[in-house]
């Protein structure tokens, strides 16, 4: 059977990126996870049924997340949506000897000095979370509702660059989405590009 090289090029840089070729797909049930965060505290997905949830996949390092931090347009949205009832959990997938990786206290350190105010921050240097999710870079956003489906998943918004400036006047897709579906209004996009650094797993 012939496969187009389309094909072969998209699962061929699936598997050495080490995720799977598509996440999970929005409309579906959000798979559970168990998870401990940078105070040695565990989490589940189950524990918050009933309650928005938001995953954040993080990386200090990376220019594209770094352009949401260094704004304060990160924290910002982390303070007014946990301030509304949403869990945020932001996720580092990020393995030992890779970029990015941070043990619990650098993780801290970091959440003081940048004043982010996630629910927890999960370290997962093993990407058990990050694979299961599927997600491929930093940011990556996944979006889960009361009933523990995910509601949408991809770019945090439609500008795709490192530039500060360009959060001005930019298509926010978390925000959209999660106004629209705490509102019980239809989402407008449920999936979208995610744009970023790519997740350092371990290879």
């Amino acid at each position: 059977m012939n496969i187009k090289p389309q094909r072969n090029l998209i699962f061929a840089l699936a598997f050495l990126i080490g995720v799977p070729a598509f996440a999970v797909v929005p409309g579906t049930p959000a798979p559970d996870f168990k998870g401990t965060d940078s105070n040695g505290i565990q989490h589940t997905l189950s524990e918050y049924r009933g309650k928005f949830v938001v995953l954040e996949w993080a990386n200090q390092g990376c220019p594209f997340d770094r352009k949401h931090y260094l704004s304060g347009s990160m924290e910002s949205q982390q303070r007014d949506w946990t301030a509304k009832g949403v869990v945020w959990l932001s996720v580092i997938s990020s393995a030992p000897g890779q970029q990015g990786y941070v043990t619990p206290a650098q993780e801290n350190t970091y959440l003081k000095t940048m004043h982010a105010a996630p629910t927890a921050a999960l370290l997962d240097p093993d990407g058990a979370i990050g694979r299961l999710y599927g997600a491929k870079t930093t940011p990556h956003i996944f979006v889960i509702d009361p009933t523990g489906k995910l509601i949408y998943q991809g770019a945090i918004d439609d500008k795709p660059t490192t530039d500060q400036e360009d959060l001005k006047g930019a298509r926010n897709y978390l925000n959209e989405t999660l106004t629209a579906a705490m509102s019980g209004k239809p989402l407008q996009i449920e999936s979208t590009r995610p744009y970023g650094c790519s997740v350092k797993y371990a290879h």
